[in-house]
């Protein structure tokens, strides 16, 4: 079988390399965001909003507001995720939710365009002057066989990322408010484990190192 092979066209591919150098030199962010889930077989979506920040070489704090009150943290050593109505968190290994193919590995830089997927231009005339990508994985796995991201050509910053995954459910996440390089305190990414919460620990650390 033959395979044809498209090269990108000059802005493109000169936009790919600009935005790889920019999330290489950025020392973090913090940002709004709209985030709209869809389920692809019933059909159902959910909308959510909230606040991130996120710190190299990979702390984040992912607040989602509404409809539920949710945190997830990325620390140095564990990540925690907390419901707070729910009074239950969560907890996973850094490596495993950072090394993923997931939309935390865009936000943080560590997903490299050119070296992870096959890059396609796909010029979006209503998306308000950013600049539409089309990214195919090279090694495509269950939670991303497709995304489009959608970048600012002034400051070469990714304002939207839109995710398929093995079963065509789709997460589009549309961040606002965007600031570069603020100042952010490592205790910002740190989770003080409330009273009377249930963990559920998939670390393998049995219950050690609750607050980190």
């Amino acid at each position: 079988m033959l395979v044809a092979v498209w090269a990108l066209p000059v802005r493109g591919a000169d936009l790919v390399d600009d935005v790889q150098k920019k999330y290489e030199s950025l020392v973090g962010f913090t940002a709004d965001f709209n985030q709209n889930l869809k389920n692809s077989s019933s059909g159902e979506g959910e909308k959510r909003t909230g606040t991130i920040a996120f710190k190299k070489p990979s702390l984040v704090r992912w607040e989602t507001e509404e409809p539920e009150k949710e945190l997830l943290l990325v620390g140095k050593d564990v990540v925690w995720d907390y419901f707070e109505d729910d009074q239950e968190a969560y907890r996973y290994p850094v490596e495993e939710i950072i090394s993923s193919k997931t939309m935390l590995k865009f936000l943080t830089g560590k997903a490299n365009l050119r070296e992870d997927f096959h890059v396609f231009d796909e010029p979006d005339s209503a998306a308000g002057g950013l600049f539409r990508l089309k990214l195919v994985p090279k090694e495509p796995e269950p939670g991303l066989v497709m995304a489009h991201v959608w970048v600012d050509p002034a400051t070469h910053l990714i304002m939207r990322i839109a995710i398929q995954d093995f079963y065509a459910n789709t997460n589009d996440l549309i961040l606002k408010n965007l600031k570069v390089d603020p100042k952010l305190s490592d205790s910002l990414f740190v989770f003080s484990l409330p009273k009377g919460v249930t963990v559920h620990d998939n670390t393998g650390l049995d219950g050690r190192t609750l607050t980190q």
